[in-house]
């Protein structure tokens, strides 16, 4: 038989369903902790100058990239994993020990159903429903089941120099995946097509390699003096070395030892942060923070305890998505500040499309957006588009789509929480992507600081990413439990109650410290985004400046769990509710460097915050980000 350059035969002895499910994948990368399959079939790979193949074993692993390709071009570099020199033929035993002929239908139990495309190499056959063909087509490249000819099998990939191509899902192109960054220490790797390194296949959680801090709109003045930085957790045993740019421009490298925490003072970046608007598109606005090792990175805005600050729980690129709900707070027309949010693009040519709740709420135009909140505008890679409210006009509730993934934060310059109790602090808080949240939440109270005994009060927003979204409480809270159009929200005005909140579509649920002169304690105005409890995890390593008056960690978890806070373990949960779950308080301690860790034997939930005298910060201690369907 003649073997020719684009001419491979493989025959497998698995249903046409193993084979798909072997080589269909789409590209998507698992959890890096998720176990990892092994699949092997009979394979003989058929290539130029091979007139007598002989047989060798090998087996696929298929996890974080694609360990097997049929068909295809003749390239090493299609996502093809095989054992042995090139142009070996490769034989491994199914482990299914499903021994049903390719020619059969995809359940294994008679012919392939007419009309049904099969692959035999790659030579494209059409199923006659009677265990024969109607027809048998040589393809040029490759062939897909149940396409056919195609330029290369859907989900397989490739690489180009250090680019790395996935073949779309009609397999008539490669599609630029992923450059792999070598200050990542990323590598693509000829066999898999795919890249390779610590700070690749990283599944969705708040831990990564890639993130761009912003700065964000706050009171002339506050930074500067007192630093804007970036907390960086390295969760590692091996030392993690940080580069930060801001467009072409270097700006910091450094290093993070292993198992600790860094932090990295950054330049304020004025346009962002000064005055009170308008609303502005800022080319290059944003740092990237490139890190060898996986890491958490917060922001602080400042960073020192101070009367305005808030911090950030930075989310890092590979869990970015095009679709955001907002989460901020009102106008403030007593002295004119501002509620805003940001969007930053991490690939040039993001068209990024924004829509008030409602059609329209008061908004500084500027940056491609209009006065009543609603535009088009196209990012390049770190722009940063921020836009502010008008008086009277509250952002939450609005919608924000991409069509490339991007970065979102929500706040608030200076505000009163409710408007009218003193005083007023920053807010902010990095937005969960819509893909990621969920129709279950808990909601808890913080402490009182210095009374720990009792707990402060906080306003709760709950935003519909769905119409027609029907909430439910346990206990029940006095609100409307029904809104009407996705980015509608209710208010639960200032309570200290713990209740879950469910929803018929998914919710984004924010909290809002009261602010210090409504009676609940030391402490002003700060934001958090409440977890869901899908999103729960079972480790966190996570930094609280040692500066503040105290500093808590609250912890969410299952009835019965064990949870240690920096090593020792935490007992003092109280129920919530009738939710399973239950909350504890826990101070932690300002002797050491501010890095704490958490650790469950079930996943928990945990929000970090500091208070002074008329001052806070708050924001989630991590969580994963899978997608969770809606």
């Amino acid at each position: 038989m003649a073997w020719s350059t684009h001419s491979r035969r493989v025959t497998a002895l698995a249903s046409c369903s193993v084979l798909l499910l072997a080589c269909g994948d789409s590209g998507g990368r698992e959890d890096s902790s998720a176990t990892q399959s092994t699949v092997s079939a009979t394979v003989t790979v058929s290539v130029s100058g091979t007139s007598n193949p002989t047989d060798a074993t090998a087996s696929a692993t298929v996890g974080d990239s694609e360990a097997v390709t049929t068909g295809g071009s003749n390239s090493a570099t299609e996502g093809q994993t095989t054992s042995g020199t090139t142009g070996t033929p490769v034989t491994a035993t199914d482990v299914t020990s499903d021994t049903t002929p390719a020619t059969e239908g995809s359940t294994g139990t008679g012919p392939c159903p007419a009309g049904q495309i099969e692959c035999d190499g790659t030579t494209a056959k059409v199923c006659d429903g009677m265990g024969g063909f109607t027809s048998e087509t040589p393809c040029a490249q490759a062939c897909a089941p149940g396409l056919g000819c195609v330029m290369c099998v859907p989900g397989s990939h490739q690489c180009v120099g250090e680019l790395s191509q996935v073949c779309s899902d009609d397999g008539t192109a490669w599609i630029d995946e992923m450059t792999c960054d070598a200050v990542q220490g990323l590598s693509c790797d000829a066999m898999s097509g795919a890249c390779i390194g610590a700070c690749a296949g990283l599944g969705n959680s708040y831990i990564g390699c890639d993130y761009y801090p912003v700065v964000t709109q706050q009171i002339d003045g506050y930074l500067g003096p007192n630093p804007y930085a970036v907390a960086v957790a390295n969760t590692t045993a091996q030392a993690a070395n940080i580069t930060i740019t801001q467009g072409a421009n270097p700006v910091v490298m450094d290093m993070v030892p292993a198992n600790s925490v860094k932090i990295i003072q950054l330049p304020v970046v004025g346009p962002l942060n000064d005055g009170s608007g308008p609303s502005i598109l800022l080319p290059d606005g944003a740092y990237r923070l490139r890190s060898s090792q996986p890491v958490t990175v917060y922001q602080y805005n400042p960073l020192n305890a101070d009367v305005t600050n808030d911090a950030s729980l930075m989310l890092p690129v590979n869990t970015w998505t095009g679709n955001y709900l907002v989460a901020a707070w009102q106008n403030w027309d007593g002295i004119n500040l501002r509620g805003w949010y940001s969007v930053t693009a991490s690939k040039d040519n993001t068209t990024v499309t924004v829509k008030a709740r409602g059609g329209g709420t008061p908004t500084q135009a500027g940056g491609g957006v209009d006065g009543q909140g609603n535009g088009v505008v196209m990012l390049n890679e770190g722009d940063v588009l921020q836009v502010l409210t008008e008086g009277g006009g509250d952002l939450t509730g609005t919608i924000i789509t991409a069509d490339k993934p991007i970065q979102v934060l929500g706040g608030h310059e200076c505000t009163q929480v409710p408007i009218g109790v003193t005083a007023c602090d920053h807010l902010e808080e990095s937005m969960f992507p819509i893909e990621a949240l969920a129709k279950e939440y808990i909601v808890v109270p913080p402490v009182q600081v210095p009374n720990d005994a009792a707990e402060k009060a906080v306003i709760v927003r709950i935003v519909a990413a769905e119409a027609n979204t029907t909430l439910t409480f346990e206990p029940d809270q006095p609100v409307n439990k029904l809104l009407a159009n996705a980015g509608d929200f209710v208010e639960i005005p200032p309570t200290i109650a713990r209740f879950v909140v469910k929803a018929d579509k998914k919710i984004l649920v924010a909290e809002y410290m009261v602010g210090q002169d409504g009676g609940y304690g030391t402490s002003d105005p700060a934001m958090l985004l409440a977890v869901p409890t899908a999103q729960f995890r079972k480790n966190y390593l996570f930094y609280a400046q040692p500066a503040w008056s105290a500093n808590y960690v609250d912890i969410i978890a299952p009835a019965g769990a064990a949870v240690t806070v920096d090593g020792a373990p935490v007992g003092n949960f109280t129920p919530i509710a009738a939710s399973g779950f239950s909350l504890a308080h826990v101070k932690l301690s300002n002797a050491g460097d501010g890095s704490h860790s958490v650790t469950g034997d079930q996943g928990v939930g945990i929000s970090v915050y500091g208070v002074i005298d008329y001052g806070s910060y708050w924001y989630p201690g991590g969580l994963d980000l899978d997608v969770i369907p809606q």
